[in-house]
């Protein structure tokens, strides 16, 4: 088991109720009043679900646009040539290049949050799986980052969209914002993104597909949402 810090477990004494789930409005509401470190506390959401990922039907991976991003601009490559390194940067991409962008992460810099491709260019950028694929940067159609639209890429990934994947133990892990956006804005942001699970729903999932949903800031316990308050919500948006 961890050990906590103290003032980890004072907020836990303070504010976690055992076996209690929350309404999404409360739980954020309770995250917020956890964040008290002395810095902008990230938000994060961690869903389990009954999906078994090693079942090929019951792989998920995607990404989605949150209406508020996650309070912080993700410094973006773009592996594109001619025309298209043009577009990508006039969109902001804080790096873009073909081959010689190849070599310099193969020589082992990674100092980047995503990467986009144009698919002509995957033929060189295949290679870099295995430095890639780790870190979650490698470019990948499932999730819109290999495309010829590479402007449209670029500004998304800038304004605050995540991606998603579903982990071998069969949960989902996402950023949703910082303490600083509040109750509501984090409401909405977890929203959109729950939503996007609910929709990205596997064809071979059996059983309970979403069994709890838990947030919590950088430094502080997590909360569970009532997974029936997080389905009405979505219903309810999609009326």
């Amino acid at each position: 088991m961890p050990k906590h810090s103290k003032r980890f477990n004072t907020l836990t004494k303070q504010h976690v109720e055992p076996g209690k789930v929350y309404s999404i409005e409360e739980a954020f509401t309770k995250v917020k009043a956890c964040a008290t470190a002395k810095f902008d506390e990230t938000i994060d959401c961690a869903i389990r679900t009954g999906l078994d990922p090693k079942y090929a039907d019951q792989q998920l991976r995607g990404s989605v646009v949150l209406p508020h991003g996650i309070g912080k601009t993700s410094r973006v490559v773009v592996f594109a040539a001619g025309e298209k390194a043009k577009e990508a940067e006039a969109a902001g991409a804080d790096f873009v290049g073909a081959q010689d962008l190849v070599t310099k992460i193969e020589g082992g810099w990674t100092d980047f949050d995503a990467a986009v491709a144009t698919p002509d260019m995957m033929k060189f950028v295949g290679k870099l799986g295995r430095i890639l694929g780790p870190r979650n940067l490698m470019p990948n159609p499932k999730v819109g980052t290999v495309t010829n639209d590479i402007g449209k890429a670029v500004r998304e990934l800038k304004s605050g969209k995540v991606q998603y994947r579903v982990e071998k133990a069969g949960i989902i892990h996402a950023i949703l914002g910082k303490a600083s956006f509040g109750p509501q804005k984090l409401t909405e942001n977890f929203n959109a993104f729950f939503q996007a699970i609910m929709k990205a729903k596997p064809t071979g999932a059996k059983g309970t597909y979403i069994k709890s949903i838990t947030v919590s800031s950088t430094m502080s316990p997590g909360f569970d949402i009532d997974v029936n308050a997080a389905r009405a919500a979505v219903e309810k948006a999609a009326i």
